[in-house]
């Protein structure tokens, strides 16, 4: 779909309370004030939220990690996890969290030098697979039990080039 008018832009602590609350609306899945705080005090370049309507309607937060390429060989890499994306669920499959992930992983690449990118994903979110597949990931491993629920994971994994 194209994308209607929205804003990316860096996250400010201001912008807590409302990033929890999209988190606590799209996912099962959700942190500690702490938690968020402390990703956006280490990792500010690739915690992004997204503007749309006058309000925040999704965000991504990153972790910048070093690590065994899930990749090539399993060589050291230094990578960006994706920690959590969301989009409010009328703001979605209008580009919004395309965006985020282009612009998260063109920050990890620029701002802290990675070169692959990963996450772990609901095996039964096909909306979330087939977009992470647009954006060249691919399924590397299978985590099982992974969710607090039971549901496995799917880690999935890209290069990063440019993603703009």
């Amino acid at each position: 779909m194209a994308c209607e008018s929205f804003k990316v832009r860096g996250f400010r602590s201001d912008d807590l309370n409302r990033v929890m609350e999209i988190n606590f609306e799209c996912l099962p899945e959700n942190y500690s004030s702490f938690f968020y705080l402390d990703l956006y005090r280490r990792f500010p370049k690739t915690f992004l939220v997204a503007e749309a309507d006058g309000d925040l309607q999704g965000y991504v937060m990153c972790r910048i990690e070093r690590g065994l390429s899930k990749l090539k060989s399993l060589r050291p890499v230094r990578q960006c996890h994706v920690v959590s994306i969301a989009v409010r669920g009328q703001h979605r499959r209008k580009g919004i969290a395309t965006k985020l992930m282009q612009t998260a992983m063109n920050n990890g690449k620029e701002e802290y030098n990675t070169s692959e990118c990963y996450l772990e994903v609901r095996v039964g979110n096909e909306p979330a697979i087939k977009l992470y597949e647009k954006l060249a990931f691919s399924k590397v491993k299978r985590n099982f039990g992974y969710y607090m629920d039971g549901e496995d994971a799917w880690v999935m994994a890209a290069p990063i080039d440019d993603h703009n």
